[in-house]
C-alpha cells in the first residue's frame, strides 16, 4: 500500500470512525484473496446453508432455522444513497458533506462503502409500541403494535452519525460523532477545505455530542438539548439511579479524534505522559434533569483507564493483539458500556480491554476490574446474564467493514468471549462465533445483541452484520452453542457493499434487526429441538414498557403456567427427572388448566416444578451435543 493511500485512509478514519476498523477493512478489501488460516486455528464451516446464498439487495437468498421472517420495512428514500455508481454526483456530494474535498483521496474500492455509511442504519431503542431506529442520517420511528404489519410513523433527518438512540419517558437521546453534525440538524455539513489532509477546521455551528429530543409528539420530535463533547459520542448509555427519579445519566463513549479547543473550549490532545488534561483516556458523564433537559450538562469525565496510585491516566493496554505488530497499545476509549443498575455494575468494552465499573453512584463510576485477551482486536460491547454471574463481551475485529467470518478467519477472532463474574472478578471461560463461513464480499464480525427471556436459560440473540442473526445458548459457559439463525446472501457477490444486521434485539415477543442497507427486519421464534413452544410462550409472557439494551434491566418471570410448562420441557430435555415424573407433572398442568385453578394453586404447582429445576443438573442444558 503506497503512502498516499495510507494518508487518505487515515483521513477517512478520522472522518467516519465507525470504530477502529477502517484501515484494516480497506486492507481486507484491497487484498481480494482471503488470508491463510493461522497454524493450529480453526475457521468457520462452509458446510452450512448460510455459506452459499445468492446475492442481492432485496432479492438475496435466505436461510433460517428456529425463527421465521415476518417483515422487511425498507429504508425511506431519504435514508438511502440511491446509487451504486462510485463516480456519481451523489457520492461526490455525500463525501463532500463529510469534509472530503476530493473523492479521489479515497481509493475507488472503498469510496462507495464510505458514502453508504453516511446513510447506514445503526442502533435501536423501544418504548411502548414504538421502535426507534438510529441512522447516520437521522432517526426513523416505527409503530410495532402489530409486528407482522409494522409501519413507519416518523422520519427525522438529522445527520451526524452514528445516530445511536435511547429513550426515557418523553425524552430521546441521540449520539453524534461525525464532523458533518450541525447544531441545527442540517444536512449540508461543512465545506471541505481544499487539499486538507488533517481534521476539519473549527466551526461554531458544528455539533458532536449527545442530542436530546422531546418526543411527547411522536411524529414531531423537538430538539430541547444538545451537550457538546470533545470526541463526540460514538455510543452512549442511559443510566438510571434507583434513588433518584428526577435525573438520568448518560455515559458518553467517544472514539473519534479530539476536536480543537478553538471549536470547544477545554478540548486538547497530546502525549498522556506529558499532558494529564488531554481529552482522551476518559468517558463523559452527562446529568439530565428529566423535567428540564435543556439544563443537561457534563458533570464528570472519570479517568477509568488510570491508576490512582501512580496518577497515570493511561494505565491500561490491550496486552498485545494479533492486529498490527502485537505491541501493547494504550486503551483510551470505550466503545460501549452496558449498565446493570440492579447489581450496581457496568461492563465496559473499551478498545483494548473489558472492564467492570462500580456504578452504585452513577454520577461517579469507578473501575474495579480489567481484563484483556490476545485474540481480541477491539472490545466492542457487553451483555450480562440475567443473574449477573456471566458477561459476554464481543470483539469487532476489522471494525465492521471487513470480511471476518471466512473459512480462513480463526473462530476465536471477531468472536464473543464469555466470562464468569464472581466477587467483581472476571474469569474467561470460552469463545463463541457464528459458525457459518461467509464470503469475501460480506462484512461480518460480532456485533450488538440482547438476552431473550427464556426462564432457566441464558440465551442471547446477536447481530453479525452480513453474517446475519445468530441465537446462542450460553447457559453452560463452557459449551455455548447456536440454537437458531437467520441470514441473507451478500448485497453484492464481488464487491463488499456495507450491509447486514447492526443490532438484533428481543422486544416483547419478537426479534427486531436494524439492517444497515435494507431497513428493519422483524422475526419471530419457532420451536425446534433446541427450544420448545412452551419456552417461547414463556419468553413472550415477559413484557416491558421500555428497552434500552445498554441499560440492562433484570428480567422477572411471573409465576405462570407458561413458565411452569417451560421448566417441565427443560427437565425432560436434560433427562434429570424420570419420564414418569414428567408425565405426572404434565397431567397436573392439564388438570390445572382445565379446572381454572386460582393463583394460589398455580403458584404451588409453579414452586414444585421450580424446585425440581433448581435441584436438578439442568444448568448444563447439554442439548448442544447433537450439533
Amino acid at each position: 500500500m503506497n503512502r498516499n493511500t495510507t494518508i487518505a485512509l487515515n483521513f477517512i478514519a478520522v472522518i467516519f470512525t465507525i470504530s477502529i476498523g477502517f484501515f484494516t477493512a480497506a486492507q481486507a478489501q484491497e487484498n481480494a484473496t482471503a488470508p491463510k488460516l493461522p497454524e493450529g486455528m480453526t475457521g468457520s464451516t462452509t458446510d452450512d446453508p448460510r455459506s452459499h446464498l445468492p446475492s442481492g439487495l432485496y432479492d438475496a437468498g435466505e436461510a433460517s432455522f428456529g425463527m421465521k421472517h415476518l417483515a422487511l420495512l425498507k429504508k425511506p428514500a431519504a435514508f438511502q444513497l440511491g446509487t451504486d455508481d462510485v463516480n456519481s454526483a451523489r457520492v461526490k456530494e455525500t463525501l463532500g458533506s463529510l469534509g472530503v474535498s476530493d473523492p479521489k483521496m479515497i481509493p475507488e474500492a472503498q469510496r462507495l462503502v464510505f458514502a453508504q455509511l453516511a446513510f447506514a442504519n445503526s442502533d435501536m431503542a423501544f418504548q411502548g409500541n414504538h421502535l426507534f431506529m438510529g441512522n447516520f442520517y437521522g432517526v426513523n420511528i416505527y409503530d410495532v403494535s402489530n409486528p407482522a404489519h409494522a409501519k413507519l410513523l416518523t422520519s427525522m433527518v438529522c445527520a451526524g452519525g452514528q445516530g445511536d438512540v435511547s429513550v426515557y419517558k418523553n425524552l430521546m437521546f441521540m449520539s453524534v460523532e461525525m464532523p458533518n453534525g450541525r447544531l441545527d440538524c442540517g444536512t449540508q455539513g461543512f465545506a471541505p477545505v481544499p487539499g486538507a489532509t488533517g481534521g476539519p477546521a473549527a466551526d461554531k455551528d458544528r455539533f458532536r455530542g449527545v442530542r436530546i429530543f422531546d418526543i411527547s409528539d411522536i411524529q414531531k420530535p423537538k430538539q430541547v438539548g444538545a451537550v457538546q463533547t470533545c470526541r463526540g459520542s460514538h455510543t452512549h448509555t442511559l443510566v438510571t439511579d434507583p434513588k433518584d427519579k428526577n435525573n438520568v445519566y448518560i455515559y458518553v463513549s467517544g472514539t473519534s479524534f479530539v476536536r480543537p479547543g478553538e471549536e470547544l473550549a477545554g478540548c486538547s490532545d497530546g502525549n498522556p505522559e506529558k499532558n494529564q488534561n488531554i481529552s482522551r483516556f476518559s468517558i463523559d458523564v452527562i446529568k439530565v434533569p428529566v423535567a428540564a433537559p435543556e439544563k443537561a450538562a457534563i458533570i464528570a469525565s472519570p479517568r477509568i483507564f488510570g491508576d490512582e496510585k501512580t496518577g497515570k491516566i493511561n494505565a491500561l493496554t490491550n496486552g498485545g493483539s494479533h492486529e498490527g505488530n502485537g505491541k501493547p497499545a494504550d486503551t483510551d476509549q470505550c466503545h460501549d458500556i452496558t449498565a446493570y443498575s440492579e447489581i450496581g455494575l457496568a461492563a465496559g468494552a473499551c478498545s483494548g480491554n473489558g472492564i467492570l465499573l462500580d456504578i452504585k453512584d452513577p454520577a461517579n463510576p469507578k473501575r474495579i476490574e480489567a481484563v484483556n485477551d490476545k485474540n481480541y482486536a477491539y472490545w466492542h460491547s457487553a451483555t450480562f446474564s440475567n443473574d449477573g454471574k456471566k458477561v459476554v463481551f464481543t470483539d469487532e475485529w476489522g471494525g465492521g467493514l471487513g470480511a471476518r467470518c471466512r473459512a480462513t478467519d480463526p473462530n476465536v477472532w471477531g468472536a464473543d468471549a464469555i466470562f464468569n463474574l464472581k466477587d467483581n472478578k472476571l474469569d474467561f471461560v470460552s469463545y463463541y462465533k457464528m459458525p457459518a463461513a461467509q464470503g469475501d464480499s460480506e462484512n461480518c464480525v460480532a456485533h450488538n445483541g440482547s438476552l431473550i427471556p427464556v426462564p432457566g436459560r441464558d440465551i442471547k440473540v446477536q447481530a453479525w452484520y452480513q453474517g446475519g442473526i445468530s441465537i446462542v445458548d450460553f447457559t453452560d459457559p463452557k459449551k455455548p452453542f447456536e440454537i437458531a439463525y437467520f441470514d441473507r446472501g451478500p448485497v453484492d457477490p464481488n464487491i463488499l457493499i456495507l450491509g447486514g444486521s447492526w443490532s438484533a434485539y428481543w422486544y416483547n415477543g419478537n426479534i427486531y434487526s436494524s439492517e444497515i442497507s435494507r431497513g428493519l427486519d422483524i422475526l419471530e421464534l419457532t420451536p425446534s429441538k433446541y427450544l420448545s413452544q412452551n419456552e417461547i410462550d414463556a419468553a413472550k409472557s415477559v413484557r416491558v414498557n421500555e428497552l434500552n439494551v445498554q441499560n440492562q434491566q433484570k428480567i422477572v418471570f411471573p409465576k405462570s403456567m407458561a413458565v411452569t410448562k417451560a421448566y417441565i420441557d427443560q427437565l425432560e430435555r436434560a433427562k434429570t427427572v424420570s419420564p414418569e415424573r414428567i408425565a405426572s407433572l404434565r397431567e397436573d398442568v392439564r388438570k390445572a388448566e382445565n379446572s381454572k385453578m386460582n393463583q394460589v394453586e398455580i403458584d404451588r404447582l409453579f414452586d414444585v416444578v421450580s424446585d425440581l429445576k433448581s435441584n436438578s443438573k439442568t444448568a448444563k442444558t447439554d442439548i448442544g451435543s447433537a450439533q
